[in-house]
């Protein structure tokens, strides 16, 4: 059975306002404290206003929703406590005139003095999934086969549309304000793990980046772990969306490492063509279509319908299937994060759109 890890950022909202409080090590403390959280489960995050959390290894997806759902216990009610809330929205909906400031971490400090405008705006929050692989040489060769279904993921997982209080037209503005930096979005395909190095030892080597860290693509491998990392998602309303994802990780990465042993074929998708479909996905989310893994225009459904038949006997191996396959019927039904924080907005503005993304946040 593969394991899977998960990695949330959320931010801490004013009750009233919505906008960012930067009280981030305060909650940390606080959440620390707590009975229900383990070291290295509550981390520090880019700006003040921001935290994560990290799942240990998980074997099934019930493990990993008892996590999400005790770690995002302990850091709502520790927010409360300091007289905020805890959000998970892909972006901040609403800045303050001043910038949030920058947790004081010497990696951080140098993001900001790299890209000050950038690491300002970075007011973002993602859900990364860890799926283990058995070496990097099949990781790179699990990384060409996954990178086509991402602009897929990014479309389910939209939930930021909403930036300095006007919607941007866009379902996941998340997805746009992370591809400005200079290593960014899909991954290329790469020919072999030689490759897959040298490439990246080239980009080390200009000085534009400073570190692995900074390859922000939104498949890598972990530098950390033997895992590969999906970072596309924005991080979800609803802890049990977050499950349904690791589920479709894990079975993506069943499924290409299925398809390597057997040799079949690599999906081919130019990375001019991945980079569009990306953006196209985050434009508009699972309204109306979407691209499928051969750049083919589709319903969105049908292409969600498309992977869930890619990954069948992936899902039922792990024993996923029901749990998975009902949470993606049940996005298809209300739409995505994005579709249900405009209807909030419009329906009951403001106060219905901080408890929809602030209230969802620990609910079961």
């Amino acid at each position: 059975m593969i394991t899977v890890g998960v990695e949330e950022e959320y931010l801490l909202l004013d009750p009233e306002t919505c906008l960012p409080v930067p009280v981030a090590d305060e909650v940390r403390a606080a959440a620390g404290l707590g009975p229900i959280t383990e070291d290295g489960e509550v981390q520090a995050e880019l700006l003040q206003a921001q935290i994560e959390i990290a799942t240990p290894v998980c074997t099934d997806l019930d493990e990993v929703g008892g996590h999400l759902l005790r770690l995002r216990h302990a850091l709502g009610t520790a927010a409360e406590k300091h007289g905020c809330r805890l959000a998970a929205t892909g972006v901040a909906p609403f800045r303050a005139t001043t910038p949030v400031p920058v947790t004081h971490d010497a990696r951080y400090l140098a993001l900001r003095k790299q890209a000050p405008q950038l690491v300002a705006e970075q007011l973002v929050n993602g859900a990364h999934v860890h799926a283990a692989v058995p070496d990097k040489e099949t990781g790179v060769a699990v990384l060409n086969r996954v990178r086509v279904w991402l602009p897929v993921l990014v479309a389910m997982s939209a939930n930021s549309p909403f930036w300095d209080g006007k919607d941007t037209g866009f379902a996941s503005w998340r997805t746009v304000i992370f591809g400005r930096w200079p290593v960014s979005g899909p991954p290329p395909r790469f020919a072999s793990l030689a490759d897959h190095d040298d490439r990246i030892e080239a980009l080390l080597n200009t000085g534009i980046i400073k570190d692995t860290g900074q390859l922000y693509w939104q498949a890598r491998l972990s530098e950390r772990y033997p895992t590969i990392e999906i970072r596309c998602a924005d991080v979800q309303l609803r802890a049990d969306t977050a499950v349904m994802f690791a589920g479709l990780v894990r079975a993506l990465v069943a499924t290409a490492l299925r398809e390597h042993k057997e040799d079949a074929p690599v999906p081919e998708c130019p990375h001019e063509m991945l980079q569009a479909m990306n953006w196209h996905a985050a434009r508009h989310g699972l309204s109306g279509r979407l691209m499928d893994p051969s750049g083919r225009s589709r319903e969105a459904g049908d292409v969600l319908c498309m992977l869930l038949d890619h990954l069948a006997p992936a899902l039922e191996e792990a024993g996923d299937t029901r749990e998975v396959t009902s949470l993606v019927h049940r996005l298809l039904r209300e739409g995505t994060p994005a579709d249900r924080q405009r209807r909030a907005l419009t329906m009951g503005g403001l106060p219905a759109l901080t408890e929809l993304i602030t209230g969802e946040t620990t609910a079961t």
